[in-house]
């Protein structure tokens, strides 16, 4: 029962940040907001202030932010003040949109300064190289700090943990600082038929260090551009097959997963738990971000295309022909989470 609270509170918190975006843009550019909503489905409670209703729903899967006119609908029966959204200027509109990803993105670094603050941050220090692997080979040594793996920048030692995990034999050239001088190695991670992926042959990961002043802003950044290329890499992986479909976890998974992660915290103390949740709800602010800037039907970046065309091209593309496309968005969203949702059941059951 304790895990579902959690879940329920992470989920309520991540979309509250989202559709706030989408509410405060929107209320500060003249744009009528008609409904503001956590939850999906039956609403268990609400009330009207000014010209706007808040509401709280059944389910706590969602929320949503509707204004006066999206879609070319009319939402509003009596007058209100303000504008109804297509008669906002363009850039408002875009600002509007944008907001709500963005907001995600402001609340994953909020957790993030808090849990970087607490815990610090895993520096990307080499404390061991593997005998017989690569890495030892080409001149690495313990003590060196790798700053550039193949021209992306490391800042933290899951940076190197993800490109391990991620990499399918391809050669990779890392960076790193000795002593304060710069060096440069080449050499192909070594595939293990044991674990049927390969490996750096570097180890590290558990030299901490603490986040204090103006450390603590750059470090939480650090951490919440982890979280964005882990998100995006994924996604890239998903969509080249490299990642099978069964990855993907809905509602129910995550509910499975914040439990489990509640249950390894809960021996440690109310803080561990705290950090915990705080760590998940990032993780989620951020992929929420992202994934609803992906220029696809029915979800903020598919909108964001419309806007941007509009601004090419003059004037809006016809509310009708916008609101078919995120209408086939919406079915096959349905569809998709209808499959995430069998796949977390059968995960489960299968355990």
């Amino acid at each position: 029962m304790i895990s579902i609270i959690w879940f329920i509170l992470i989920l309520s918190v991540v979309v509250i940040a989202h559709e706030m975006g989408h509410f405060l843009i929107a209320r500060a550019n003249g744009i009528h907001v008609v409904e503001f909503a956590v939850g999906m489905g039956p609403v268990l409670f609400s009330f009207t202030k000014g010209d706007t209703r808040y509401a709280l729903k059944l389910l706590p899967l969602g929320g949503s932010c509707s204004f006066e006119g999206e879609d070319g609908k009319v939402k509003s029966d009596k007058p209100f003040k303000g504008l109804a959204f297509p008669e906002a200027k363009v850039w408002a509109r875009i600002a509007t949109v944008f907001a709500g990803p963005f907001f995600n993105f402001i609340l994953g670094y909020i957790f993030a300064l808090i849990i970087v603050g607490y815990c610090g941050t895993d520096i990307p220090e080499v404390q061991g190289l593997t005998v017989g692997r690569p890495a030892i080979e080409s001149g690495l040594q313990v003590g060196d700090v790798i700053t550039k793996i193949n021209g992306e920048s490391i800042h933290v030692w899951r940076d190197i943990t993800l490109i391990s995990f991620l990499n399918t034999g391809e050669e990779l050239t890392v960076e790193y600082s000795r002593n304060g001088e710069k060096g440069t190695v080449v050499f192909t991670p070594e595939y293990s038929e044991t674990e049927g992926r390969y490996f750096l042959g570097i180890e590290g990961g558990t030299h901490y260090e603490s986040a204090k002043g103006l450390k603590l802003f750059k470090y939480g950044w650090y951490e919440l551009v982890f979280n964005f290329r882990n998100t995006l890499k994924s996604l890239k992986q998903l969509v080249l097959g490299k990642l099978s479909p069964d990855n993907l976890s809905g509602p129910v998974g995550i509910a499975q997963v914040v439990g489990e992660n509640y249950d390894a915290a809960k021996e440690y103390g109310m803080a561990s738990v705290i950090l915990t949740m705080m760590n998940i709800a990032m993780l989620l602010s951020v992929n929420l971000g992202v994934i609803n800037l992906l220029p696809l039907p029915a979800l903020d970046g598919g909108r964001l295309v419309f806007l941007i065309i509009e601004v090419f091209r003059g004037k809006p593309i016809p509310p009708e022909k916008e609101g078919m496309v995120h209408l086939i968005g919406i079915v096959l969203f349905f569809l998709l989470a209808i499959f995430v949702l069998y796949n977390d059941i059968a995960r489960i059951l299968g355990r």
